[in-house]
């Protein structure tokens, strides 16, 4: 399952707001960039809607994997982990997390994959 539409992030302004002033968390295979969630650089229609949950994106460069199955794979299981873990934070929904995969994230597994994701959300703050 991937995210809902209310979790999802869009938009070149928020990615690039994201990138520019983010915080970095780095791990062996990924980057976790976060930063407070400003609504409006959102449109229009998706400012008012449920403008309070926390909004996700993940970035998978086609360095990871040539083939977009294998990378649509990996973002699916990112997208449904982020999902499980910040649904049930509700304290922190007003956050922006955007996850770059780094080339080397090809080779690991899904399990070590999704504990480096839980240590940097960790240290970013979003779980507990």
């Amino acid at each position: 399952m991937v995210l809902p539409a209310s979790m999802r992030l869009r938009g070149s302004r928020c990615f690039a707001r994201l990138q520019k002033w983010g915080y970095r968390f780095y791990g062996t295979s990924m980057v976790l960039r976060v930063i407070e969630a400003d609504p409006q650089l959102l449109k229009a229609p998706h400012r008012h809607h449920n403008s309070t949950a926390c909004r996700c994106a993940v970035v998978i460069s086609s360095k990871v994997s040539k083939r977009a199955v294998i990378r649509n794979r990996l973002r699916r299981l990112l997208h449904d982990h982020l999902r499980s873990r910040l649904e049930v934070a509700p304290e922190h929904c007003n956050h922006w997390v955007l996850i770059s995969l780094k080339p080397v994230a090809s080779a690991i597994e899904a399990s070590p994959l999704l504990e480096e994701c839980d240590r940097l959300l960790h240290q970013a703050g979003l779980l507990s």
